[in-house]
């Protein structure tokens, strides 16, 4: 017991637990879906066309991304409203009873089209809820972080995505090694939805055991809340949105290429095992966890625009070896080539998931920051995978995808060449913080 952090070290870290927690639960419901994707394939859609059931189950992956503007705009707008906390909490709680339920739907072959209609309905109420968690958790994180902690903290955040991905394919491989390929295809991939629901409520547990945000409190004792905060971010902060929309855009295209795609692609197109291909996405996650921890030290350091600028200079350059490589056959082709965009996600993201939360002022940072996120994440992340695909089919290149990448991340580098450096402003609105015994930017 000696060595026991003393209880103001441990409030101080309580924040950051409950939100990196609550983003791993929700991005562990996501991952598992891409995770089967060829499983949900031949369960919920007609047989017959395999290459149509595929492009379907993709295309069922992407819906969850449709409604998530307006999953970003309801709590956005009830997270500036009535604070943070409360919102995590609902989001959390949506999610994990919405992917629990897929874990118990009837086939195809069982209930027909009500099971692609089932399965669809449960998709968009995870994108709802995703819609408030991401922008959600980090405003959380950022309005509590100490001073010169801001990126680090954030980037602890987002890793507990790319962590939740490793935990899903730690799961879906435990199960797939204990059961035959028919007991998989049959009843084995529904345990990791199963799974979701407990791993909710210990999430819930750990959300509501932490205080809310001392910088949205100190905007509503100041009574400086907005009524509209969503209108207000638009009219006022219409470069913001922008901003965060094209970061988001750029960086939701690239992680969902490794977490929704490329376990697909290297079974289906370069020919791997389904251990293989999913052993290799999961050492190029934990590059990805270890990459933008560090980088979001060093975006403390030299700011968020540097990082933003070569992060995406990296992307652009990566983008097609990254494919060239993975497509080999290899087991080693397929862990350098995800590698390469691991590495060049965690140096963009060390800036720009910290950038487009501070370009907003706390009385319209979530509603302004879920509008611009989500959008992102809507256009490019949901169509991520379904796009790869069909540029892959339409084409006969494996590269394809690789140039579409390349092509976003330098209209990236262009949308956001002018985004105002906010390090030095976060560390000059300094509010003090009694409950926890700091301070916090």
């Amino acid at each position: 017991m000696r060595n026991r952090p003393p209880a103001a070290a441990r409030g101080t870290r309580r924040p950051l637990a409950g939100a990196a927690v609550g983003t791993l639960v929700e991005f562990y419901d996501f991952a598992i879906y891409a995770l089967v994707v060829p499983v949900i394939a031949t369960a919920f859609f007609p047989p017959g066309d395999a290459s149509a059931a595929l492009l379907a189950s993709l295309a069922t992956y992407g819906v969850a991304f449709v409604v998530r503007p307006l999953g970003g705009i309801v709590f956005g707008r009830l997270g500036d409203r009535v604070g943070r906390r409360r919102v995590l909490a609902i989001v959390l709680t949506l999610i994990g009873l919405s992917t629990a339920a897929i874990g118990v739907l009837p086939t195809f072959d069982q209930v027909g089209l009500l099971a692609p209609l089932l399965l669809v309905l449960l998709r968009l109420l995870q994108g709802l809820s995703a819609g408030g968690e991401v922008t959600g958790a980090t405003s959380f994180a950022l309005e509590h972080a100490p001073p010169g902690r801001r990126a680090f903290w954030i980037t602890v955040v987002i890793a507990m995505s790319a962590v939740s991905s490793v935990i899903g394919l730690l799961v879906v491989l435990g199960i797939n090694a204990m059961t035959t390929d028919a007991q998989f295809e049959s009843w084995g991939w529904r345990i990791p939805f199963l799974i979701a629901l407990p791993l909710s409520l210990v999430g819930l547990y750990i959300r509501m055991r932490t205080e809310e945000s001392p910088e949205f409190e100190r905007v509503a004792r100041d009574r400086e809340l907005s009524d509209t905060p969503l209108r207000d971010a638009v009219r006022d902060h219409r470069a913001a949105v922008w901003y965060s929309f094209v970061l988001s855009a750029t960086s939701a295209l690239a992680f969902y290429y490794l977490v929704g795609y490329f376990p697909t692609f290297l079974q289906l197109t370069a020919g791997l095992s389904r251990v293989d291909a999913l052993t290799a996405n999961g050492l190029a996650l934990v590059v990805f966890i270890v990459a933008i921890c560090a980088a979001g030290t060093v975006g403390d350091r030299i700011g968020r625009r540097t990082m933003i600028r070569i992060g995406a200079a990296l992307l652009a350059l990566a983008a097609v070896p990254a494919f060239l490589l993975a497509s080999s056959g290899s087991i080693g082709g397929a862990i350098a080539g995800q590698v390469l965009v691991a590495l060049s996600l965690g140096v963009f993201g060390g800036g720009s998931y910290t950038a487009l939360l501070e370009v907003f002022p706390t009385r319209t940072r979530l509603s302004g920051a879920s509008l611009g996120y989500n959008l992102g994440y809507a256009v490019l992340g949901g169509t991520a995978p379904l796009l790869a695909a069909t540029l892959v089919s339409a084409t006969g290149m494996v590269t394809a995808p690789g140039f579409y990448l390349a092509a976003v991340a330098l209209l990236g580098i262009v949308g956001v060449w002018r985004i105002p450096e906010t390090l030095a402003r976060a560390e000059r609105h300094v509010v003090s913080t009694p409950a926890a015994g700091r301070t916090t930017a």
